[in-house]
């Protein structure tokens, strides 16, 4: 018997380890984010005189891997935002191309540059790949700010407007409010909806709040000049935003979040096309959590406070695996265990309904948690393929799109362009 208590209090230990830390941040990310939101809202009300933004002009990054089922419809987005704002620029980066991307793109009228490296795969290495090759161009020599924008997207009208309000108020690095572009589809791109405004909008509002770095997201951040010039876009990884925004951390630069400049973009909502893109996000951050963990501890216990949050971020298990060891934690037979375990699950709660609040999402999506039980079930499939993708030099897979599924794809075909303005 004592053998068996002693079992159970260090299962129970371990489970609290993994727990705690996200638990905390969750929870003071949500409270402050609520809290910034609120502050956000009440600007917004008194519709002070926003600060003129400058007429610098901003070159559109579109990286684009086989997205010849999505690509005008981006172009379109982004053309519209272009002559709204009259300074802007658009070039999609047509990296690894086998369909019609770099095809439609240059019908659309937009620039091209192609890239084709089979070894070094990628968005971080096709992102790399652009920023060097415009920064060097003379054609390019008076843009002022850099936008990323993935090729499944669209963005708001304002959006541009926001992000240089922004820059004209002194960020270095801008990152836009990143949400769901096809929400209505089906129960999981609803509960993905709700996930993502607790990741994209919550948490960067509580981060805001607490004085922190934003955070980057993937998809719609924007970078003034100099930051590339002085921190080359290096990261590799499947994740290579959360790597990029580590970078910028340890170098001392905070990401400021722009709640009023919106981009949408697709998620896959077949069981398939999600399943890679779960996979190479939580295996991407779970290769970040082993890589970086110990030298951002180090950081932490030098003294240098703004590594504190990056890595308790990279501690906090995703939300449905942090579920699943709460429930663990609960079902075991010490008063403390069930204690913590209640405690984190409020927590839990509390994040989900204040991020379907500062979003402004409607009742419904709320309902999207009873899917949550076979949500999670499906997430335990996923775990070898999640460990797979967090191997080191793991391949980049891309995920399928829903637009792709619905419609029949042009077979594979070899590269007929050849030359493009600005072209590798």
């Amino acid at each position: 018997m004592d053998s068996l208590l002693f079992m159970q209090h260090g299962i129970a230990l371990l489970l609290a380890s993994l727990i705690l830390p996200g638990t905390l941040l969750l929870a003071l990310l949500s409270l402050a984010g609520l809290w910034q939101a609120r502050k956000v809202r009440q600007i917004q009300q008194q519709q002070t005189q926003p600060v003129q933004p400058s007429h610098a002009r901003i070159l559109l990054l579109v990286p684009a891997h086989n997205e010849q089922s999505s690509i005008l419809t981006t172009i379109a987005s982004l053309e519209l935002e272009a002559a709204r704002d009259q300074h802007c620029d658009i070039i999609v980066i047509a990296d690894n191309c086998t369909d019609d991307t770099a095809l439609l793109a240059l019908s659309a009228g937009v620039e091209v540059l192609q890239r084709h490296n089979q070894e070094k795969r990628g968005k971080g290495y096709a992102l790399d790949f652009a920023f060097s090759h415009v920064l060097q161009a003379p054609e390019y020599a008076d843009v002022a700010y850099f936008v990323v924008v993935d090729a499944d997207s669209q963005v708001d009208a304002g959006f541009l407007r926001c992000l240089r309000e922004h820059f004209a108020q002194g960020a270095m690095v801008v990152q836009a409010r990143y949400t769901v572009l096809n929400a209505q589809d089906s129960i999981r791109t609803r509960l993905m909806q709700l996930a993502l405004s607790g990741f994209n909008v919550l948490r960067p509002l509580g981060r805001m709040a607490l004085g922190c770095s934003a955070g980057i997201l993937g998809n719609g951040f924007a970078l003034r000049r100099e930051i590339l010039q002085n921190i080359p876009y290096t990261a590799g990884s499947l994740v290579e935003d959360i790597e990029y925004h580590l970078i910028l951390v340890w170098h001392g630069v905070q990401v400021q979040f722009a709640y009023d400049a919106v981009v949408r973009g697709e998620m896959p909502h077949s069981s398939k096309g999600a399943a890679s893109q779960r996979a190479r996000w939580e295996g991407g951050r779970l290769r970040l959590l082993l890589d970086h963990a110990p030298s951002l501890l180090v950081d932490v216990l030098r003294g240098r406070k703004n590594a504190l949050e990056p890595l308790l971020d990279l501690l906090l298990l995703p939300l449905s695996y942090h579920l699943l060891l709460l429930c663990l934690l609960a079902l075991l037979p010490m008063l403390w265990a069930k204690a913590l375990a209640l405690s984190g699950l409020a927590v839990l709660l509390l994040h989900v309904l204040a991020a379907a609040r500062v979003a402004q999402l409607p009742r419904q999506y709320l309902l999207a948690l009873l899917y949550v039980p076979f949500y999670l079930l499906w997430k335990m499939r996923q775990l070898p393929a999640i460990l797979a993708s967090a191997k080191r030099n793991a391949p980049w897979q891309r995920s399928q799109r829903q637009s792709e599924l619905s419609s029949s794809a042009s077979a594979a075909m070899p590269q007929t362009v050849n030359k493009q303005k600005g072209a590798n």
